[in-house]
C-alpha cells in the first residue's frame, strides 16, 4: 500500500493536471449542496445530495487515476442507478447518525468503516446498496487508523480554509481532499483484491 504522503502526492499531482475541472466539480457540489439544504430546509438534498456524492466519488477517482474527467461523469453515474445511490447513501448516513448516539468515538469509527461506501456504489453494478456497505467494512478493517490519518492531515489547510473565508477551500483544499481520499480507496481496494486472489 502506497503511504499517505505518496497518495496525497498522486492526488496533487492530478488535482493539478485537471485543476479547472476539479475546481468547478468541487464548487457545483458545494453549492447544489447548499442550495438544496437552505432552500428546501433539506428535504431535497435528502433525496438528490445521495447520488451526487456517488457522482462526485467517481468523479474524484477518476481525477485520482489521471484520467480526464467531465462534469457530466459526475451526474451520469450517480443517477445511473439512483435508487441504488440513495439507499447506499442514506443508509450510511442512518447508521453512522446512529452509532453518533452512543457515543462520539463510535459514530466516528462507524463513519470511518462506512466511508468508501461511494465510491463502492460508484464503480460496482453488481453489488447492492446494503452489501456496498458491508464491503467498505471488509475494505477498512484494519486500515481505520490510516483513514483517520488521512483526514487529521488536512486540518491545517482546512484550518487556513477557514481563514481565507471558504475561498482557499473552493479552489484547492476541497477537491485536494476529495482526490486523497479517492486514492486511499484505490489503495485499499487494490490491497483487498489481492486478499481475494491469495484466499
Amino acid at each position: 500500500m502506497k503511504s499517505r504522503i505518496e497518495i496525497k502526492e498522486q492526488a496533487k499531482a492530478g488535482f493539478y493536471q485537471q485543476r479547472g475541472i476539479a475546481i468547478l466539480a468541487f464548487v457545483l457540489y458545494s453549492v447544489i449542496s447548499g442550495v438544496l439544504s437552505g432552500a428546501t430546509v433539506g428535504l431535497a438534498a435528502l433525496f438528490l445530495m445521495p447520488p451526487m456524492t456517488v457522482g462526485y466519488a467517481y468523479f474524484s477517482l477518476r481525477i485520482y487515476r489521471g484520467e480526464t474527467s467531465e462534469i457530466m461523469d459526475m451526474l451520469a453515474i450517480g443517477f445511473r442507478d439512483y435508487l441504488k445511490s440513495l439507499v447506499g447513501i442514506l443508509w450510511m448516513m442512518l447508521f453512522t447518525f446512529l452509532w453518533s448516539l452512543l457515543l462520539i468515538v463510535p459514530g466516528i469509527v462507524k463513519a470511518i468503516a462506512y466511508s468508501m461506501t461511494p465510491y463502492i456504489l460508484a464503480e460496482r453494478d453488481d453489488v447492492s446498496a446494503q452489501d456496498a456497505l458491508k464491503l467498505s467494512m471488509d475494505m477498512t478493517y484494519g486500515y481505520k487508523m490510516d483513514i483517520f490519518m488521512m483526514g487529521l492531515s488536512f486540518i491545517g489547510w482546512w484550518i487556513l480554509s477557514a481563514l481565507t473565508f471558504g475561498i482557499l477551500a473552493f479552489f484547492f483544499t476541497g477537491p485536494y481532499t476529495a482526490t486523497s481520499f479517492a486514492g486511499l480507496y484505490e489503495e485499499l481496494k487494490a490491497i483487498q483484491a489481492k486478499e481475494e486472489q491469495m484466499a
